[in-house]
């Protein structure tokens, strides 16, 4: 059975709550495999800017923002269970 939303397939459940919801999982949770400082910083000052907007757009009555800015907030919160093992190393610096 295919699963649509808004005219596009949803490959799977993640992809399909990104579609559904309109929220980047990964911008917010952050990537499965090692990400270098800089691309960390971009990604985080990326999310940031997307809350405040959210944020901004409940704050005017945006029902749907609102619940889109807790998922999105709550996902900055969350380590992923599963890492790719390959690029990822530890808090020593040292390949896992």
């Amino acid at each position: 059975m295919r699963t649509y939303v808004a005219g596009q397939e949803a490959y799977g459940d993640l992809e399909f709550a990104e579609l559904a919801l309109g929220i980047d999982v990964e911008l917010f949770r952050g990537p499965l495999e090692f990400e270098t400082d800089d691309d960390r910083t971009a990604r985080e000052d990326a999310a940031r800017d997307v809350l405040a907007d959210l944020r901004a757009e409940a704050a005017a009555g945006d029902e749907i923002a609102g619940w889109d800015a807790l998922y999105a907030d709550a996902l900055t919160r969350t380590v992923p269970f599963l890492r790719s093992v390959r690029g990822h190393r530890s808090g020593t610096g040292e390949a896992a």
